[in-house]
């Protein structure tokens, strides 16, 4: 079976084509990142505009790089949420359309889902039931695999996602956008001992995270040694918050690994390419006797593969939509709407 995947939820216009799910016969993404470095972040209304621009170009390339035509495609899958509304809404229109004019199945797709899926590329062997912390720069959960398609969400951040500390921390620090690739590169010159920086905790559920205190102490550690004309080494920085991000998230899931009786272990979303954050995860499961997946770096960010094997799993359970389908800028993972 051939799905095409679509992915428009944030700055990345990406179109991908899978067979049987796990297998990608193409994968094209059109970034957006030099156009909003120059702002510190994403510009929703640029972000929207470009992929307007690209979209199609990017579907043409992956058919052709796929050496298939839309006459070959048996489903069309899509981000529908959660993400920037305006990005998703040329997604989705777009999906809509190419549904209409070819008169095959339109599969929506809820991105968190899409970046779990990801694990399935890179080891077609893993199956659900199994825990997945998934990192990024909007979200950061853990979620309960129930199935290919059904989802329980046990933990999640209270306010800044994971990503979000990562660069807004790293702008302080002068790097440039996207802070996390800086900060991780940064960190591998630093002594990540150097800087005791804080772990909040807040009320909720035990699997719960709180990264906002975090870059507040971050910040300020920056703006109170400029004040008092103390140097800053950012490198040390640098490892010091990767090493404290790192642990967090570890502790986290492995509490939630033995509370809840897991024995595998996956991680997934931008974060996932940090390394520090793959090292910590990976040396806690080998500590505790779990099995460990993560996706190659290639599919740890945005990209239209994760969808198009996230379609595949979702078509195969009858999940499809009609031409009603609409973008949610906000949507759990447990509340899917189709």
């Amino acid at each position: 079976m051939l799905i095409l995947g679509i992915e428009s939820s944030c700055d990345e216009t990406a179109v991908a084509i899978s067979k049987d799910g796990t297998q990608i016969l193409s994968s094209v993404v059109s970034t957006q990142i030099e156009e909003h470095k120059q702002y510190g972040g994403v510009v929703p209304e640029i972000a929207s505009r470009r992929h307007c621009e690209n979209i199609l170009g990017v579907t043409e390339k992956a058919l052709t790089d796929a050496n298939l035509t839309l006459n070959d495609i048996d489903g069309i899958a899509v981000t529908y949420a959660p993400g920037l509304i305006g990005a998703l809404l040329v997604g989705v229109s777009f999906a809509k359309g190419l549904s209409m004019v070819t008169n095959k199945p339109l599969i929506p797709v809820h991105h968190i889902a899409g970046h779990i899926a990801t694990n399935y590329i890179t080891t077609p062997e893993l199956k659900p039931p199994y825990l997945c912390i998934v990192v990024s720069g909007g979200h950061s959960h853990i979620v309960e695999v129930l199935s290919y398609t059904q989802f329980r969400v046990v933990g999640r951040t209270k306010d800044d996602a994971v990503g979000e500390c990562f660069d807004k921390c790293a702008r302080a620090m002068g790097f440039c956008y996207p802070g996390g690739v800086q900060v991780d590169r940064a960190s591998k010159l630093g002594n990540p001992k150097a800087y005791v920086l804080p772990k909040p905790k807040v009320a909720g559920s035990i699997y719960d995270f709180s990264f906002s205190g975090l870059k507040t102490a971050v910040i300020n550690l920056i703006h109170n040694s400029q004040q008092k004309g103390i140097t800053v080494d950012y490198n040390d920085l640098s490892a010091s918050l990767q090493e404290t991000i790192s642990e967090i998230v570890t502790e986290k899931t492995m509490l939630a690994c033995k509370n809840l009786g897991y024995s595998k272990v996956a991680v997934a979303g931008g974060v996932s390419a940090n390394s520090g954050v793959r090292e910590h995860l990976k040396n806690a499961c080998k500590e505790h006797g779990y099995e460990f997946y993560m996706p190659d770096l290639k599919w740890c960010g945005d990209n239209g593969a994760m969808i198009a094997c996230q379609g595949y799993f979702n078509y195969l359970e009858g999940i499809v939509a009609d031409e009603t389908l609409n973008g949610i800028a906000t949507l759990s993972l447990e509340d899917l709407k189709y």
